[in-house]
């Protein structure tokens, strides 16, 4: 199979955490036998410093023109330290995943044997863990209306839904929940706003027409406990964009770091598929970063946007293999010796060419 990747590292450490994904394509590609093309591309801070905005057209071509995105993040202190800038580097995220009309963003979450003691939680409560988190991506009050007014005294940010967008992530979340444990949770705050009130009268409309599947309810607080508590209850966890964007970055402490969580972002075009800690500039350049959300990125890429499960299980276990074997940033080495970011993406490269 010939693979169209369009490679858009960002900012921060996504070049150099894209740089070990691209190892580990490159390696499973020969191992298998498959050609893969790659088409660079500028999103993000990088971006505007070029083309004045954050996601160009040259970039959304690169995109429609391939197969997948293999993204890596985007931030720069310079914008976050600046309230009045026009344009910013998030921004380019954000119209990456409406054009691209991307819906739907899936982050699983696991434990490794040999890291539970990195969670803050306790052991017995993260061991086994392995849930799919789904979270709505292209509605709700990051898209929706907003504004100031009362010279600038009052601000406002609209949660909106329409039917369709709800109908359309349960789907994808029921046949996720379909594939793994039969278990979904539909995650929303009915007793109190309007916009999940038609996410749960929807869900419940649904829940019919999928009955080998579990379905129950829970509010967002009390998810956002038992996450902590027991997270080992959840299976399939769907939910709207606010409510997601926290969940997900709140279930990376299970795993005992944001550096080991991958997810794809998947809808109407090309899928998008990229680490969930962000651009971390303190480290950007320091060859330091953790590189293995990356690489488990790429392995969803070969599931999901080519159907290669069989590579992306290697790439799986040659990280797991990694971890493992101790070959790992300073974020997880726990006192022993750590090992930079390119040493780790080529040992994942040279595990999978074994």
């Amino acid at each position: 199979m010939n693979l169209k990747i369009a490679k858009l590292p960002g900012d921060g450490i996504g070049p150099e955490v894209v740089e070990q994904a691209v190892k580990a394509v490159d390696a499973v590609c020969a191992k298998f036998g498959h050609t893969v093309s790659y088409k660079f591309a500028k999103v993000g801070a990088c971006a505007i410093e070029e083309y004045g905005n954050a996601f160009p057209e040259e970039t959304f071509q690169a995109c429609m023109d391939s197969d997948a995105v293999l993204f890596g993040a985007v931030g720069d202190p310079k914008y976050d330290n600046d309230p009045t800038a026009k344009v910013r580097p998030e921004q380019g995220l954000l119209a990456m995943r409406k054009q691209l009309g991307l819906y739907a963003n899936l982050r699983p979450v696991e434990t490794f044997k040999t890291l539970v003691h990195k969670s803050p939680l306790k052991e017995e409560l993260v061991d086994g863990a392995d849930f799919m988190c789904v979270r709505e991506l292209t509605g709700g009050m990051y898209f929706g209306e907003k504004g100031r007014r009362d010279n600038g005294d009052t601000a406002f940010d609209t949660n909106l839904y329409h039917r369709f967008e709800v109908e359309r992530i349960l789907r994808k979340a029921y046949e996720l929940a379909r594939l793994r444990r039969k278990h979904l949770t539909v995650v929303d705050k009915a007793n109190v706003l309007e916009s999940s009130r038609l996410w749960r009268q929807v869900a419940q409309e649904m829940a019919p027409q999928y009955p080998d599947v579990e379905t129950d309810f829970m509010y967002v607080d009390n998810a956002a406990m038992k996450l902590i508590t027991w997270p080992k209850f959840f299976d399939v966890l769907v939910t709207e964009n606010t409510f997601g964007d926290i969940l997900t970055d709140e279930a990376s402490v299970i795993s005992g770091s944001m550096g080991l969580l991958a997810s794809a972002s998947v809808g109407e075009h090309t899928g998008v598929y990229e680490p969930i800690h962000g651009s971390y500039p303190q480290a950007a350049g320091k060859n330091i970063a953790n590189p293995l959300a990356t690489i488990l990125s790429a392995a969803m890429m070969f599931e999901y946007a080519f159907g290669l499960m069989e590579e992306g299980k290697v790439i799986r276990e040659a990280v797991a293999a990694s971890i493992e074997a101790g070959y790992v940033t300073e974020d997880l080495a726990n006192g022993g010796e750590c090992h930079s970011t390119s040493e780790v993406g080529d040992w994942v490269a040279a595990y999978i060419s074994k």
